[in-house]
């Protein structure tokens, strides 16, 4: 890595857009440098309340679109078969009809398993589709919430966690910056902490640890929440010490 100043490096680490080495030399750095680590809270809360502002929902006929073309694309063609001479003789004939028969019959067979595998993909496609938009729009409205209030922390590692509340819909979405991934087979499990009692809000994705997430259920009097590693699939309680644990705003 070049002779950068970290000073000057303090929104790439938000954005989690530092390379391994940048982003060890700026954790370091935060560690000694209060301006620059409210510099960071700063930057990752305006990024959880605006990364979502500038998503654009697909139009109805792109969308359309693109289910019909999942659901009509053509497979490979089968391998060049050479024609099969039919035998002469009335016997020789009636064997090669049976087989003609029975090649027909396989190859429709064939093609209905296709048809119903496209058509199985273009439902799983079109289901995860609505289910990834259900969850931006409704974390979309929490972050536009006009009584949305906004509590900013620094985690382990150096990443830095924002949580943000609304009374009226009485939801909270949680979103971090720098945050690891995982390791396989764990899980990042959000939890609600009711008076010390911790109840699960729901499981983060592995793969998009730097999205927004709205946490699972209502806040429902809940002075604030956690992160655990789960095993994959979450937890009932708990089994492990929190790798972020963040109060929530006051109104």
């Amino acid at each position: 890595m070049n002779a950068v100043d970290p000073h000057t490096l303090t929104g790439a680490y938000a954005l989690d857009a530092l390379d391994p080495e940048e982003r060890g030399a700026v954790r370091l750095h935060l560690a000694g440098c209060a301006s620059c680590a409210l510099e960071v809270e700063e930057f990752s809360e305006t990024l959880a309340r605006l990364g979502l502002a500038v998503a654009v929902t697909p139009t109805a006929t792109l969308r359309a679109g693109v289910m019909e073309r999942i659901a009509t694309v053509r497979q490979e063609p089968p391998p060049t078969i050479r024609p099969v001479r039919a035998p002469r003789g009335r016997r020789g004939l009636q064997r090669w009809a049976h087989w003609a028969l029975a090649a027909c019959l396989a190859g429709a067979v064939g093609l209905g398993g296709v048809a119903a595998w496209q058509y199985e993909r273009a439902g799983q496609a079109r289901q995860e589709t609505d289910r990834a938009r259900a969850a931006n729009d409704a974390v979309a409205v929490v972050l536009a919430a006009p009584d949305a209030r906004v509590s900013t922390s620094r985690l382990g590692g150096g990443a830095v966690g924002t949580v943000v509340v609304s009374a009226s819909l009485d939801r909270a979405v949680f979103a971090a910056a720098g945050m690891a991934p995982p390791p396989d087979g764990k899980v990042y499990q959000l939890w609600y902490d009711d008076g010390g009692t911790m109840r699960s809000a729901g499981l983060m994705d592995p793969g998009a640890t730097a999205e927004a997430t709205l946490l699972d259920g209502a806040v429902d009097g809940a002075t604030g929440m956690g992160v655990t590693l789960e095993p994959a699939g979450g937890s009932p309680r708990p089994t492990s010490d929190p790798v972020a644990v963040l109060a929530f705003p006051e109104a």
